[in-house]
């Protein structure tokens, strides 16, 4: 009976030590946007809005390369270090519920890095697949984007990212051209001889720096215009 009693005694207490732990932590980060949210303005009839949603290579875009975003009806969703399950969760509050006509995915590399713990490409693909599937739920056309090349990661060395990530683009082309879903291909712009980031568009091998984003700029511009005309 003591056995029983300190076993339960013992769920009791990882039970409030759960409690305490989940309460404290928005793993998703749900509440980095909520208040942009919840103020976006709305738009006039003919503007379309367009959500770009990612990790820190999107979310730097609008620091790296403010221009690229001002005056025009796109919506920064991005948030540096996620992973695909945490922008899966935050796919609702900060996609969704914005009513944009168009949706910017560009996702993956955070897992591939192990940010939120080790994850294969097929996990990680699988929730590319459930976004896209939200997106089409709701009537919000996508672009999916080819994940960037990385040699290398200065934070998590020793994972050997690139053929990762030349795999997983290949599943996420080959998901668009299967469901008619524009994909977009910033990878063999953007790649050097060794599967990873030419250095003449990133100081560190994984993000882009404004020479990088210049040269996304007028794709995803033309990948907009693009969907935007199909019906």
């Amino acid at each position: 009976e003591m056995k029983y009693l300190k076993s339960i005694y013992f769920i009791f207490l990882l039970s409030i030590f759960m409690g305490q732990n989940t309460e404290a932590q928005d793993w998703a980060n749900l509440n980095k946007y909520q208040n942009e949210n919840a103020t976006l303005q709305p738009l006039t009839p003919e503007q379309k809005r367009i959500v770009f949603m990612g990790d820190s290579i999107t979310e730097f875009w609008s620091i790296i390369n403010p221009d690229f975003f001002k005056g025009k009806p796109y919506v920064n969703r991005g948030i540096s270090g996620q992973t695909t399950p945490q922008m899966l969760i935050r796919f609702r509050p900060d996609v969704i519920a914005l009513k944009p006509d168009v949706v910017v995915l560009l996702a993956g590399i955070n897992d591939i890095a192990g940010n939120t713990g080790p994850s294969t490409v097929e996990m990680i693909f699988d929730n590319i697949v459930s976004m896209a599937e939200l997106a089409k739920a709701n009537h919000i056309k996508l672009i999916l984007c080819s994940v960037l090349p990385a040699f290398d990661f200065p934070w998590s060395s020793g994972k050997q990212p690139a053929e990762k990530v030349a795999s997983l683009n290949k599943m996420i082309q080959k998901y668009a051209d299967a469901n008619g879903i524009l994909y977009l291909d910033y990878y063999s712009v953007i790649v050097n001889d060794q599967k990873g980031l030419n250095s003449a568009y990133s100081e560190d091998g994984v993000h882009p720096n404004k020479t990088g984003y210049e040269l996304m700029n007028p794709l995803v511009e033309k990948a907009i215009a693009k969907v935007l005309s199909s019906k």
